[in-house]
């Protein structure tokens, strides 16, 4: 009789461990099935659609054209600014900055943007902020801060907007071809 017990928690043991396997079968299968049913719902969403439409329409503008057009729209509200070399060989951004009286700087700013959507057909950008003005026009997005509120007494105010492009076609800093001699 010393015999039947083991035997009885081998047995029970058994049952266990078939159960815990039946278990992780059932939760393999209903796994497997529910991968099945995403991938075939998501295949049609995943389809290939073509190339996307261009980010921006029309002929690409240059660089020159841009910053003229910022620079007329800035002078025209009295904020005169001058055009900083472009840091990065290949990148298609402009920077403009310049310094104006702390009182009107932010209306002067205003202005210019209102100007340059009138007069040269830009559009107004995304909506960063109170703090901040965007302007798009074809390849090209225009994004000026507004100064801080009190610069230092007897300090004008600094302004900078950053003139940055979609593509380097835009760019006037794009390489010229070279002819090789005997071609």
């Amino acid at each position: 009789m010393a015999h039947w017990p083991t035997v009885r928690r081998t047995e029970r043991a058994d049952t266990i461990v078939r159960r815990q396997q039946r278990r992780a079968a059932l939760a393999s299968l209903v796994m497997a099935v529910m991968m099945t049913v995403t991938a075939t719902a998501c295949g049609t969403a995943l389809q290939d659609l073509g190339p996307l439409p261009p980010r921006f329409s029309g002929p690409p503008l240059p660089a020159d054209t841009v910053v003229s057009e910022m620079t007329s729209a800035l002078a025209a509200e009295g904020v005169t600014v001058t055009r900083q070399p472009s840091d990065a060989l290949g990148r298609c951004s402009e920077r403009l900055s310049g310094r104006h009286a702390p009182d009107t700087v932010d209306s002067a700013l205003k202005s210019a943007f209102a100007r340059a959507r009138s007069e040269y057909g830009w559009q107004a950008g995304p909506d960063l902020g109170s703090g901040t003005l965007t302007l798009t026009k074809g390849n090209w997005t225009v994004l000026a801060s507004f100064p801080a509120p009190e610069p230092a007494q007897g300090i004008q105010a600094m302004v900078v907007m950053s003139l940055t492009c979609l593509d380097a076609g835009g760019s006037t800093t794009s390489p010229t071809p070279t002819a090789t001699p005997g071609t």
